[in-house]
């Protein structure tokens, strides 16, 4: 595991609660966790407005989940009155080579590097819960410990505990992690000295504007989700839109190009991380042979990973688009082989990738 951030704490003095942030930033880092801040439970009006008008403007897209928890994502208050401080908690994700090396090998499935091993979101948990335990223990106070399982808007609370700060592609960007950590948080009802928000550390670069494959980012700090890989290959519901399919290229979960453009990933120094150490056989597993998976095969070969959440029949449409703009004829039979395939989606993305395989498709 990498060293824990922490962040200057030049001017604060060395008061109860300061030594109680400290010993707690300790125990993190022996729970196996890389980054750690902390923050006031207290809303922000800057991120209410920021997300009502994302909402107003209809870019959650198919996440109703946005709209319908708004009012709790935007004031930790809601979620918990008794919460005083909200501890951010970050493992980074960093891989070890170069993450968009797969992307120029046609024949082969690009999975984003958070998805290749484990999902994350229970070995993260776990690390949560036991530090929880601890906090309760030690301290006589309560927690509730959080990991992508209830409405809070992770970025801005840790970029306001000095563990990063939201970054020109709309993630989260660490001085010390790059653009790879995953979040989670524990609430206490412990008021501990809350850390300096982290400042923001992009400049002039635009790296990330300029690696978006489909022009989902046309402006710093804001993300059209329609045009985003990401969205679309995991998110969205229905057909993805016949003018962006060309540039999703061979990426069948997930993109990962403005995250590993980021010159800040140049300073991460984290060691890999076992537990969430890729899989072998999802680092390029091959068009033909996932193109092929009925809905038993696709949940054996992704148990235990965030790719099961998805679905067969959205991996499905993924797959042979990308076999669609892969320009291998070899893989013709394999498309054709899903034009009577039981999923509406499948069919009618058969159908595309075929058109753009054969002359007469």
């Amino acid at each position: 595991m990498g060293v824990v951030d922490v962040p200057d704490h030049h001017g604060v003095a060395d008061t109860p609660k300061a030594s109680a942030r400290e010993t707690v930033r300790e125990r993190a880092r022996e729970f196996g966790f890389d980054a750690v801040g902390f923050a006031a439970a207290a809303g922000s009006q800057n991120d209410t407005a920021n997300l009502r008008t994302f909402i107003d403007r209809g870019l959650h897209g198919d996440m109703a989940w946005m709209a319908d928890t708004a009012e709790r994502r935007a004031d930790p208050q809601v979620l918990w009155p008794e919460a005083r401080t909200i501890i951010s908690l970050g493992v980074s994700y960093a891989p070890a080579g170069d993450p968009l090396a797969i992307t120029r090998r046609g024949d082969r499935g690009a999975i984003s590097v958070y998805a290749r091993g484990r999902d994350y979101h229970g070995i993260l948990k776990k690390r949560l819960k036991a530090l929880g335990r601890w906090l309760a223990e030690t301290h006589a106070c309560e927690v509730k410990v959080f990991v992508d399982t209830a409405p809070i808007m992770e970025k801005p609370v840790a970029q306001r505990a000095g563990v990063g700060w939201t970054g020109k592609h709309t993630n989260l960007v660490s001085r010390r992690h790059g653009s790879w950590l995953f979040l989670g948080e524990v609430f206490t009802t412990l008021d501990l000295e809350p850390d300096p928000p982290e400042a923001d550390h992009c400049g002039s670069c635009d790296a990330c504007l300029r690696a978006c494959p489909t022009g989902a980012l046309p402006e710093p700090y804001r993300i059209d989700p329609g045009r985003c890989i990401s969205y679309l290959t995991i998110e969205a519901k229905g057909a993805i839109p016949e003018d962006l399919r060309s540039q999703i290229g061979n990426r069948v979960y997930g993109c990962d190009d403005c995250l590993a453009v980021c010159p800040w990933n140049r300073f991460a120094d984290d060691r890999p991380d076992d537990a969430l150490a890729a899989r072998t056989d999802l680092d390029a597993p091959a068009l033909a042979d996932l193109a092929v998976l009925d809905d038993a095969a696709f949940r054996a070969l992704f148990a235990g990973t965030a790719i099961k959440r998805t679905g067969r029949d959205r991996f499905s449409r993924n797959v042979l688009i990308a076999i669609g703009n892969s320009a291998d004829a070899d893989l013709a039979d394999v498309v054709r082989s899903r034009l009577d395939d039981g999923s509406p989606l499948v069919r009618e993305s058969a159908r595309w990738a075929l058109g753009r395989l054969t002359a007469d498709g």
